[in-house]
């Protein structure tokens, strides 16, 4: 890829909070990465936020004094045109919509969680077709370009792109990212210094070795003696002797499947106390605009960091870089699983480490799979297939089928009166389901 004069890249939800940290990255990486025009799209819901996010943008590249030129616009095709890579970080009915995802399920006794279980599902179902419409005007206006998506549910976007359209998409997630700089923080060595080893699909996926300096350092982080054990954010801790014959380290989504019931009382207690991860979300937000207001503000604010995705950004234009500049880096990204692992389907979508190439990311198949694993990644799998099929068709059927046979829904019956609650909630996002 060389486009002489310069990229264009399109940044789909361009008024979102984490926008300051993509354009950080592209201002550090100019001299490597020359972006010409910078393209800022929104919705018309989201244009206060565009405008105020876009401001901050364009005073960050005229304090870097770069020619970039940065566009705010709510025309997403004159966005789209011609551009090099084209970014998606969306959110389909915005922040309340995920307030339902998270509330309702709790209700019925199930996780109430924004990709993970029924929630996850509903957010599928709003999100497949605008992402499969977006990739509509890809088609038409940038055949050539890249799409880079890092709307969750992550791996079930990427895949359903990958079914049912011809763009050339890969998916993004942070947690990959967030590993990395905990390994490297924890032998006190720079990232390029550490190589984990991920096994999975999209927020289900276990580390099953931590490279550092070419040394397995698995056994180290596994043994709750050392002082290196993995500890993680959440006071609902993993079990010492459960991890050390998982001999992984799980990521933190699998919480919800490994210790449902305590993660379900955790979160119907915050429910009942200060409302769900989204409302919390949504205070910080709010906080987050008000200092992107201020007409002094040429920098990403330090606050951002709290807002729980830090490190996307960072990890997107990685990405970009390295397909850009033919790099031959590993990253973990999402892409077809092909042949990677024999008990999925060859188009599942898979988080695996890749090598990124001017072609494209070529996956490296994992060292271990651990065989106890194999059973939960064939089961939401098959979920997310009949999520994809569900979001594209609105069979309600098909959704049904889907929730039925996820690991995290309990009751036939529970999933019906649950599944027509949320479609009703979520009537003004799911033409497919509601053809007159």
């Amino acid at each position: 890829m060389s486009n002489q004069s310069g990229l264009k890249i399109a940044v789909i939800g361009g008024g979102s909070s984490y926008t300051p940290e993509i354009v950080e990255g592209f201002i550090q990486k100019y001299s490597e990465m020359p972006i010409r025009e910078l393209w800022l799209v929104d919705i018309e819901e989201g244009q206060h936020k565009l405008e105020i996010v876009g401001n901050l943008a364009k005073r960050m590249v005229k304090k870097a004094g770069l020619p970039m030129e940065v566009h705010l616009s709510l025309n997403r095709r004159e966005a789209i045109r011609d551009a090099d890579f084209v970014t998606t970080q969306i959110r389909v009915g915005l922040l309340e919509a995920r307030k339902r995802d998270e509330h309702i399920p709790i209700k019925y006794g199930m996780i109430g969680q924004e990709t993970t279980g029924p929630g996850g599902m509903m957010k599928a179902l709003r999100t497949v077709p605008v992402i499969l419409d977006i990739c509509r005007d890809i088609e038409e206006l940038a055949p050539n370009a890249w799409m880079l998506n890092f709307t969750n549910p992550a791996g079930i976007v990427t895949e359903a792109v990958a079914k049912h359209s011809k763009v050339r998409s890969i998916g993004l997630c942070n947690s990959p990212i967030n590993f990395q700089k905990y390994l490297a923080k924890t032998y006190g060595v720079s990232q390029k210094e550490v190589l984990p080893e991920f096994v999975g699909i999209n927020h289900m996926h276990w580390v099953t070795a931590a490279y550092v300096n070419g040394e397995d350092k698995l056994d180290e982080l596994l043994d709750p003696n050392k002082q290196y054990s993995a500890k993680n954010v959440s006071a609902l801790d993993w079990d010492p002797e459960f991890l050390q014959s998982l001999r992984a380290i799980p990521t933190y989504y699998l919480k919800y499947y490994y210790m449902t019931n305590e993660m379900y009382k955790d979160m119907s207690e915050s429910l009942e106390k200060s409302g769900t991860r989204a409302e919390v979300v949504s205070r910080v937000e709010k906080e987050l605009f008000e200092l992107y207001k201020d007409e002094n503000l040429q920098e990403k604010p330090k606050q951002l960091e709290q807002r729980g995705g830090a490190y996307y950004s960072e990890a997107a234009v990685n990405l970009m870089y390295s397909l850009y500049n033919d790099a031959r880096d590993i990253q973990t990204l999402n892409v077809a699983n092909g042949g990677i692992y024999d008990f999925l389907p060859a188009d599942a979508s898979i988080e695996v480490n890749c090598v990124v190439t001017g072609h494209g990311p070529l996956p490296i198949p994992p060292v271990t799979v651990p065989e106890h694993v194999k059973g939960l990644l064939h089961a939401v799998k098959t979920y997310e297939q009949l999520t994809i099929e569900a979001a594209v068709t609105g069979d309600r059927g098909i959704a049904l089928q889907a929730l039925a046979h996820h690991p995290l829904v309990p009751s036939v019956n529970a999933a019906k009166e649950m599944l027509f609650e949320m479609l009703e909630a979520n009537r003004n996002y799911l033409p497919n389901f509601f053809k007159s």
